[in-house]
């Protein structure tokens, strides 16, 4: 909502500058997409590392 209200003022303020950034942010959002997935993947193959890395200790702890 808040997001929404300040693309209205800047609508009113600067509606040209408004226009392209309602036409620029679909683009945008399209080339970060591969960058997002990357970051999933990273994440996750962090996780991984993390859990192989701390698996004798909860063994340890679950004896």
């Amino acid at each position: 909502m808040v997001k929404f209200l300040l693309f209205l003022i800047l609508l009113v303020l600067c509606w040209p500058v408004a226009l392209l950034g309602l036409v620029l942010y679909p683009l945008v959002w399209l080339l970060l997409l591969p960058f997002r997935l990357v970051g999933i993947a990273v994440g996750g193959a962090l996780q991984l590392v993390w859990a192989l890395v701390t698996l004798p200790a909860r063994l340890l702890r679950a004896l």
